[in-house]
C-alpha cells in the first residue's frame, strides 16, 4: 500500500489539491480529508460537493451540494472530522473507531456524539494527529495502484506546505553499524518510485534481521516528496510494532524546511548529527540488534 501525505494551512489550498487530484483520476476512495475544525470541515464539504458530490462517504449519507463527514473523538486529543469516502475506514487505521457520524452532512446541527473510554489513537495516528494539533490540515492519499499514487505525489508536492525543487540525484541507501546501532545512509531523492522502494526493502530487510536500534542519516538526502514522507512515517512505526525506534539526523537544510513547514519536526526524534542520535539511545536504551 502506497500512502502519501500533503499538509496545508490553507483550506483553499487543500481544496485545490482535491480537486486537481480527481481531475488527475484518483479515485475518491483513495483520497481523505482531516481537520479539527468542525467550520472548516463544513465549509470544505461544502464546496468539495459542489464540484464533485462522488467525493461523499456513503455510509455517512449525503444532501445535495454537500459532503458527509466522519468523526471520532479521540480521547486527550479531541474531535477529528476526516472527509471523503474512505474518511471511517482512515480513522479505524488511525487506531481510533468512529465515535459518531454527521448522518445529514455537517451543514445540519447533528446531536452530539458520545466518546468512548477506553479508545485510543494508535502510533499511526499519532502522527498525523500531531500535526493537525498544530492547526493544520492533512490530506491522505492511500492506494496500492503505482500510476495512482505518482499522480497523487505530484498534486500533494505541487499544492501542500514544504514545496522544494525537484532534483535529478539518484536515490541510494546503505547501511553501517555503530556498536549495536544501525545507521541507514539515505541519499539523493526520498520519493515516488525508486526512492521509496529502496527505503522500504531497507527496512524491511533490518526488520527481518532483528535489528531495533535505527538511525536514518538524511545528510545527503535533497528532496522528500509526499510519498516519501509517508514512506519514512511507515519506516518508524514497522520498527516500533517489532519494539525498536527510529531516529532521524543530519537532515540538510532543505530537508529541515520541509519538515518545520509540514509540522513533522515536531513527531519524529530528529537529531542534528549523527553523534548524538547515538547517544540518545543510551546504554540503558532498547536491546541491541541482532546479530
Amino acid at each position: 500500500m502506497e500512502t502519501a501525505i500533503g499538509v496545508f494551512d490553507s483550506r483553499e489550498h487543500a481544496e485545490a489539491a482535491v480537486k486537481e487530484l480527481l481531475q488527475k483520476h484518483v479515485p475518491e476512495e483513495s483520497i481523505v480529508f482531516l481537520t479539527r475544525s468542525e467550520s472548516e470541515a463544513m465549509t470544505f464539504g461544502k464546496e468539495l460537493g459542489t464540484y464533485a458530490g462522488g467525493f461523499i462517504g456513503g455510509a455517512v449519507g449525503t444532501t445535495a451540494g454537500c459532503v458527509g463527514a466522519a468523526l471520532a473523538l479521540i480521547p486527550g486529543f479531541g474531535q477529528v472530522f476526516a472527509l471523503g469516502v474512505g474518511g471511517a475506514a482512515l480513522l479505524g487505521y488511525l487506531g481510533s473507531k468512529v465515535g459518531g457520524s454527521l448522518a445529514r452532512g455537517i451543514s445540519e446541527d447533528p446531536s452530539a456524539p458520545k466518546e468512548s473510554p477506553a479508545e485510543k489513537a494508535g502510533e499511526e495516528g499519532a502522527y498525523l494527529l500531531d500535526v493537525l494539533k498544530q492547526g493544520r490540515s492533512v490530506i491522505v492519499v492511500r492506494t496500492e495502484f503505482q500510476d495512482v499514487a505518482a499522480a497523487a505525489s505530484g498534486v500533494l508536492d505541487k499544492l501542500g506546505l514544504g514545496r522544494q525543487a525537484v532534483t535529478s540525484s539518484k536515490p541510494e541507501t546503505s547501511t553501517r553499524k555503530e556498536g549495536d546501532i544501525t545507521v541507514v545512509d539515505a541519499r539523493g531523492k526520498i520519493a515516488f518510485g525508486e526512492g521509496v522502494t529502496k527505503l522500504r526493502e531497507t527496512v524491511a530487510n533490518l526488520i527481518a534481521g532483528g535489528y531495533r536500534k535505527v538511525i536514518l542519516n538524511l545528510k545527503e538526502v535533497d528532496y522528500v516528496d509526499s510519498s516519501g514522507m509517508g514512506e519514512i512515517v511507515r519506516s518508524h512505526m514497522a520498527i516500533r510494532k517489532q519494539g525498536g525506534q527510529l531516529k532521524l539526523a543530519n537532515p540538510s537544510k532543505m530537508v529541515t524546511e520541509l519538515l518545520q513547514a509540514t509540522g513533522m519536526n515536531k513527531v519524529f526524534d530528529i537529531h542534528t548529527d549523527e553523534a548524538t542520535a547515538v547517544h540518545s539511545f543510551g546504554a540503558g536504551g532498547m536491546g541491541a540488534g541482532a546479530s
